[in-house]
C-alpha cells in the first residue's frame, strides 16, 4: 500500500504562485508514474500533469502548459507541482495520484492510478 499526502495548497491572488508537495509512505515511489489531478466544483476531475518514474517524460494539460511544472525527488519519495501565474480558473481541489503499473509512459486517465491522496484546496482570487 502507498499513502499519499498533499500539502501546500491555500489562497493566493491571481498571478501568484504556489508549490504543492505530495509525500508518499508505505512504499517507494521510485518506479511509479505520478500524476496531479484537479477537480473544480461542478466539474469532472481532470489530469493536470503527469511524470514518469525518471522524470524524463511529462504531460501537461493545455490550460496549464508553460505555467505549471511537475517534478519529483525519488530519494525523498516526493512529487512536486510548481504553479505560477495562477488564474481564478485554477481554483480546485488538487490530488496527487500514483500509477504502480506503468513506469516509462504517462497516462492521463485516472483509471490507471491506483493510489490517491485526499487532496489539497487551491483557491485563486481575482
Amino acid at each position: 500500500q502507498v499513502q499519499l499526502v498533499e500539502s501546500g495548497g491555500g489562497l493566493v491572488q491571481a498571478g501568484g504562485s504556489l508549490r504543492l508537495s505530495c509525500a508518499a509512505s508505505g512504499r517507494t515511489l521510485g518506479r511509479y508514474a505520478m500524476g496531479w489531478f484537479r477537480q473544480a466544483p461542478g466539474k469532472e476531475r481532470e489530469c493536470v500533469t503527469a511524470i514518469n518514474w525518471s522524470g524524463g517524460s511529462t504531460y501537461y494539460a493545455g490550460s496549464v502548459k508553460g505555467r505549471f511544472t511537475i517534478s519529483r525527488d525519488n530519494a525523498k519519495n516526493t512529487v512536486y507541482l510548481q504553479m505560477n501565474s495562477l488564474k481564478p480558473e485554477d481554483t480546485a481541489v488538487y490530488y496527487c495520484a500514483a500509477d504502480p503499473t506503468h513506469t516509462t509512459v504517462v497516462y492521463t486517465s485516472q483509471d490507471v492510478y491506483s493510489y490517491w491522496g485526499q487532496g489539497t484546496q487551491v483557491t485563486v482570487s481575482s
